[in-house]
């Protein structure tokens, strides 16, 4: 399903009609963000910025090292800094414009959400995920999109906004395409995916080395952890064809674990012969952390609605219980059986 405004004239030519003047412009992303989440804040930065607004990117929470390094990221304000909280408030209800990027509902920009929600500012959306709720006034959202970039970048287009994308920008949009695709390999990967790549090329970015900052700059400990991981912690049950993991609080102490050191790790269980579910589970303070990964036409964002207090994408989504971390994975084991003969068909 997808809902885009563009293909309504009326409301393609209000929106174009809004940014026909400079605008005071909030960007904003989901939690915890990715390089979906960033790509799609800091491309729309960098063009805004080119066409003239006032443009400012705040993000809910602190963001992972490995993102750390792209263009723009050392002018985002982080909402749950206490010294740059109040200035993201104010920033929030004086905002023209909030465009609302690579989250659905509204819960998924954590604390953010509230001064959102009261801001009388135009809002926009910009997504891929499952069931977007119903808050902004533009919507652009496609759930078989590979990526959100994917979207903005189809967006500029029909915006005639291309012009505007700087290499900044298309390094960004490439960094977005690139994680939520797996490089490529996910069956979220289309003709347009690939043709979006080409054209980010065109703007002279550098693969080669996008990929080497997002996968080759591991710290030593994460490399223990993953060693750890692999040797220590998976499991697999060949009669669901399920891979899992699950990490206490003293296990990510022991490893000096950042955020996003876990990151990928559940595609791991994927790469096993005949796997078609994996699943991890990381014992945070007040909750416990879950993804799911699985390939084929089994919906773990269905699994994950129902069960987990979550949603996602059908092969990627993610959750949280307040079970406790051994409780959670035995309430996951629990469910295997339902799930079996779904399992155990798929190719």
């Amino acid at each position: 399903m997808k809902q885009l405004f563009t293909e309504n004239e009326q409301l393609k030519s209000e929106f174009k009609q809004l940014f026909g003047s400079p605008q005071k412009i909030v960007l904003t992303a989901h939690q915890n963000p990715d390089g979906d989440a960033y790509g799609s804040i800091f491309s729309l930065y960098h063009v805004l910025k080119n066409l003239g607004h006032q443009v400012y990117a705040i993000s809910p929470t602190s963001h992972a090292d490995y993102i750390a390094w792209m263009p723009g990221v050392n002018e985002v304000i982080n909402f749950e800094d206490s010294l740059e909280n109040g200035r993201a408030k104010r920033l929030i209800k004086e905002a023209n414009v909030i465009f609302c990027l690579d989250f659905s509902a509204l819960d998924r920009a954590k604390d953010m959400h509230t001064p959102i929600k009261e801001s009388k500012a135009v809002k926009v959306l910009i997504d891929h995920h499952q069931q977007p709720e119903g808050f902004a006034d533009y919507v652009y959202w496609d759930e078989k999109a590979a990526a959100t970039c994917e979207l903005i970048f189809c967006l500029l287009e029909d915006l005639d906004w291309l012009g505007a994308l700087d290499k900044d920008g298309a390094t960004c949009l490439y960094t977005g395409i690139l994680t939520d695709t797996g490089s490529f390999k996910f069956d979220s990967t289309t003709k347009r995916v690939h043709r979006i790549a080409g054209e980010l090329i065109d703007k002279g970015i550098n693969p080669n080395q996008i990929n080497r900052r997002l996968f080759d700059q591991n710290s030593f400990d994460r490399l223990r952890f993953m060693g750890y991981a692999l040797g220590e912690k998976l499991t697999y049950l060949p009669e669901y064809r399920t891979a899992l993991f699950s990490f206490t609080e003293e296990e990510q102490n022991k490893f000096n674990l950042k955020k996003g050191d876990t990151e990928g790790l559940v595609n791991y269980g994927l790469s096993i012969a005949g796997a078609v579910m994996s699943a991890i589970f990381i014992e945070k303070e007040t909750m416990v952390k879950v993804s799911f990964r699985s390939v084929d036409d089994f919906s773990v964002a269905e699994l994950s609605r129902n069960h987990f207090n979550g949603g996602g994408h059908k092969n990627a989504a993610g959750g949280r219980s307040t079970l406790g971390l051994e409780a959670t994975v035995e309430k996951f084991l629990s469910l295997l059986p339902e799930h079996k003969e779904e399992l155990l068909k798929q190719p």
